[in-house]
């Protein structure tokens, strides 16, 4: 197969030769560089790519040129390469614009000229954005493949679980010719869909999430009885808190039930997380999080679901849900928050057929032309409407309240505000769903008035609230009201240490009632709900864990 592409496009011919230099210097070796000078030329280019079957991986354009801008060309480009890294190439007058374009075009990076030293301004960016790319579904012609129905909860989880886990594959329909061949060789048929065939040849059929996590490579046990420290949950706090704690020389393994990056890890792009001014999709940071925990040597477990917790002496056991447990010198508790189900006739059985919980970017080029409505009005809900907006006809965003002020950052209702697919639905409520194998209708109810309409809809993402998932830690640790995790001081509220406390000092700021049992992240009581704190509390419950340690 041809080497990867990455094309550069500048009408002015020495800056393009520049850039073609610079690029081919560093990269000649393992990626063919194509230049253009014009953006009709570069499409062409890209159209010829394409015929040929072969990638492109990074697009680099200029900003100001007469026949078309840097910005209209890499729009259109999205269209060929949607998996491509795109890059503007500015002089720092036009940094305005760049900006903006980080919302429009998805841009992933801009440079301002000149950039010399290259080996300072241009290589790190670049070395960055193909190793992002080198890691997309796209980017390598996979021999996994899914057969199964378009409107089918069963494969849209399998689909789901193997996109959140960052593992490549290709979709086919059940009435491709290629998914009848398949199932003639599996010795199955459309009844027993989804089907999931390895480049080995090895099938399996309506796999469970762990059958999956087995199939492509996935740890699911773990390497001993016990360790220093079992993290329990694979969001941002906890990820951060395998990092630290495996960086800081403690035995340690992380425990997830389904996917690392929790809500975060779904997020199309968090803009205001410290350190990427660019933006950074919740895939990405995700995936460098868990390479750095594997790379200090913590191991992380998939599809293991975690349902007790219990002292037996100085050692914290965690129990799974097959029986297995776990033992450890202490724990953190990062297992987030769920999004709260829409309760409403008709949603339950549209789940995962035309109804999702979260972003579920899997979806998101098959809305191309339609409306997609999404319900809530907080970051994610927005983060989501800014990315479907780049597929829907139109993105509807359905709040209970008069506005987005009391919910979202300011930032991305600016960004909502400049894009003219999203039309936000004030005082709007979903209060029924109808369709016969899919979703095909919503009822819509306005708050104020009471009045009811129906809209054709087949697109329902839903952002409303948080639920902890903490109901098996019942009777074990305290939690409030919503059960979330109750933590340090407000344990000793009133000067009363917790029931059962067994130590003669009062708990350490985020540990729970039982000692060396620690919450970080959304699940505690009167978190921020936010992923730069998350990953800082998980941080800060290393520490802790060390303090707590020592004085055992």
């Amino acid at each position: 197969m041809a080497n990867p592409v990455i094309l550069s496009l500048d009408d002015d011919p020495a800056v393009s030769r520049a850039v073609a230099r610079d690029i081919r210097r560093r990269y000649g070796d393992r990626f063919r560089v194509v230049r253009a000078g014009s953006g009709p030329e570069a499409l062409a280019a890209l159209r010829e790519i394409k015929l040929r079957g072969e990638q492109v991986a990074v697009l680099l354009a200029d900003y100001r040129m007469p026949e078309m801008t840097g910005i209209e060309f890499l729009e259109e480009a999205m269209d060929l390469f949607p998996a491509a890294r795109r890059v503007l190439l500015t002089a720092y007058a036009d940094t305005g614009a760049a900006i903006d374009a980080i919302n429009l075009v998805d841009l992933d990076h801009y440079l301002l000229k000149p950039w010399h030293p290259p080996e300072e301004k241009l290589y790190p960016v670049v070395d960055a954005l193909l190793e992002a790319w080198s890691s997309s579904p796209e980017s390598t012609a996979t021999e996994l493949r899914v057969v199964g129905h378009r409107w089918s909860a069963p494969s849209f989880a399998v689909r789901d679980f193997l996109a959140r886990n960052l593992v490549p594959y290709r979709w086919l329909l059940a009435d491709d010719p290629e998914a009848g061949r398949l199932l003639a060789a599996a010795g199955a048929s459309a009844d027993d869909l989804p089907l999931v065939v390895a480049a080995d040849g090895t099938t399996l059929v309506a796999p469970s999430e762990a059958e999956l996590a087995g199939l492509v490579g996935m740890t699911v046990a773990p390497a001993a009885d016990f360790y220093d420290l079992v993290v329990v949950g694979g969001g941002p706090a906890g990820l951060g808190a395998a990092v630290y704690g495996a960086s800081e020389g403690l035995r340690t393994v992380l425990v997830e039930r389904l996917a690392t990056g929790g809500q975060a890890g779904q997020s199309s792009r968090i803009e205001n997380y410290l350190g990427f001014p660019d933006g950074v999709s919740g895939a990405q940071l995700t995936d460098r999080a868990r390479r750095q925990a594997l790379k200090f040597g913590a191991e992380l477990l998939s599809t293991r679901e975690v349902v007790g917790l219990s002292e037996a002496g100085s050692a914290r056991l965690v129990h799974f849900g097959d029986g297995g447990t776990i033992a450890a010198h202490a724990v953190v508790l990062a297992t987030g928050v769920s999004y709260r189900m829409l309760d409403a006739p008709g949603l339950t059985e549209f789940t995962g057929r035309g109804v999702f919980y979260g972003s579920a970017a899997t979806e998101a080029p098959s809305c191309v032309g339609e409306d997609v409505y999404i319900v809530g009005g907080a970051n994610s809900a927005g983060q989501a409407a800014v990315h479907f907006s780049r597929y829907a006809a139109r993105v509807h965003l359905l709040i209970r309240g008069a506005d987005l002020t009391a919910s979202m950052s300011r930032y991305l209702i600016d960004q909502l505000d400049g894009i003219d697919q999203v039309t936000v639905h004030p005082h709007t409520e979903v209060v029924a769903a109808a369709g016969d194998e899919h979703l095909q209708r919503l009822t819509l109810r306005d708050t104020r008035t009471g009045e009811r309409r129906e809209v054709d809809a087949s697109w329902l993402f839903v952002f409303i609230g948080a639920e902890p998932r903490t109901g098996w830690l019942d009777g074990v640790l305290v939690r409030d009201e919503r059960g979330f995790v109750t933590t340090g001081p407000d344990l000793v509220a009133g000067g009363q240490r917790p029931p059962g406390w067994s130590l003669p000092r009062d708990p350490y700021h985020l540990e729970s009632s039982m000692p060396g049992v620690f919450a970080a992240g959304d699940v505690r009581t009167a978190s921020v709900k936010r992923v730069a704190s998350a990953v800082g509390e998980g941080a800060m419950a290393v520490s802790l864990v060390h303090r707590y340690l020592e004085n055992q």
